[in-house]
């Protein structure tokens, strides 16, 4: 099933998307706390509402949310280390990973607070000029649970969704120095939709036991990359079970995948050929992004206001 949520004039509305038509559950009754019924009473209500909607509506006539407005959490993954070594080289560095890449699956807290919808105008952080978008694919969890094996967490996953990390490089790299971890550079907005498309009907997209979407990343028309979630070093499954050690997953926590290698501007810097680089994203930019099996996001970039300044703390 492919569930949405959208903006009706009896405020938020969840449903199912059968063809372009959207066959929402009762008034009140958010999609969240129908993943919470687990997978099995998720699928119970989806063929409710086909069989007997709420109403129906044509999802053309309507404004789509992200599926899940408000995640309980979300955990932002880097499950394809070639992206990190593409970035590496492209500021001038060695791709050459240290261990660590190899023994930990990498993530972060990301801020349910900024979630945007398919179709939002996506803002600029605040006081960047270097703002970049990434194409990700986002799992969702739908059991609770923690210390799950990578098996239990597979099973976990309720549904799957495309996530667009978006990435303020000047930022993120004045912050890197500190070594705590993403904040700003990260914060202006993470991008989920159009749908929450459960397990079942990805299946003709596994291949040995893995998902392979392709997936292509585009922005003002002009293709910017291209690649396929079959090249995930680190599974869902694998960065689920590490992330629940000693935590209590919830139904509703999003996980992406980290960026799907070329789908995102910083990769194309080349440092022997700056003036190739297309540039960072602009106010009037339209990107585009393209994941097989789970639909488009398409989106306009917006200019913010500038920071409210801080003073420098003086050295000792």
């Amino acid at each position: 099933m492919r569930w949405v949520t959208y903006r009706s004039d009896d405020g938020q509305r969840a449903g199912v998307l059968h063809g372009d038509v959207i066959h929402a559950v009762q008034p009140g009754v958010t999609l969240l706390e129908l993943i919470r019924l687990g997978p099995d009473g998720l699928r119970d209500a989806g063929e409710r509402a086909l069989k007997a909607p709420s109403v129906t509506v044509e999802m053309a006539s309507v404004t789509l949310m992200a599926p899940i407005p408000r995640p309980p959490s979300i955990r932002d993954s880097l499950c394809f280390l070639d992206h990190m070594r593409n970035c590496l080289a492209a500021t001038g560095r060695s791709p050459e990973l240290a261990d660590a890449w190899y023994q930990i699956p990498a993530f972060y807290f990301a801020c349910p607070a900024t979630v945007l919808g398919p179709y939002d105008d996506a803002p600029m952080a605040p006081g960047s000029v270097c703002q970049d978008f990434e194409l990700e694919v986002a799992a969702v969890i739908g059991t609770p649970g923690s210390n799950l094996s990578v098996a239990d967490a597979e099973r976990a996953v309720i549904g799957y969704t495309i996530f667009n990390d978006w990435s303020a490089r000047d930022l993120q790299a004045q912050e890197g120095v500190l070594a705590i971890g993403q904040a700003k550079g990260k914060d202006s907005g993470v991008t989920l939709g159009p749908y929450l498309v459960t397990p079942d009907e990805l299946e003709p997209y596994r291949r040995n036991g893995r998902l392979s979407l392709h997936v292509t990343a585009i922005v003002n028309d002009v293709i910017v990359g291209t690649g396929s979630t079959e090249a995930m070093d680190w599974t869902f499954g694998e960065i689920i079970s590490y992330a629940s050690r000693g935590v209590p997953l919830e139904p509703g926590d999003v996980f992406g995948s980290g960026t799907v290698p070329t789908c995102t501007l910083l990769e194309h810097l080349d440092p022997a050929a700056p003036q190739q680089f297309p540039g960072w994203l602009r106010d009037g930019d339209v990107v585009t992004l393209q994941v097989q099996g789970l639909g488009e996001v398409r989106q306009t970039v917006r200019a913010s206001a500038a920071p409210v300044p801080l003073a420098e703390r003086p050295r000792p």
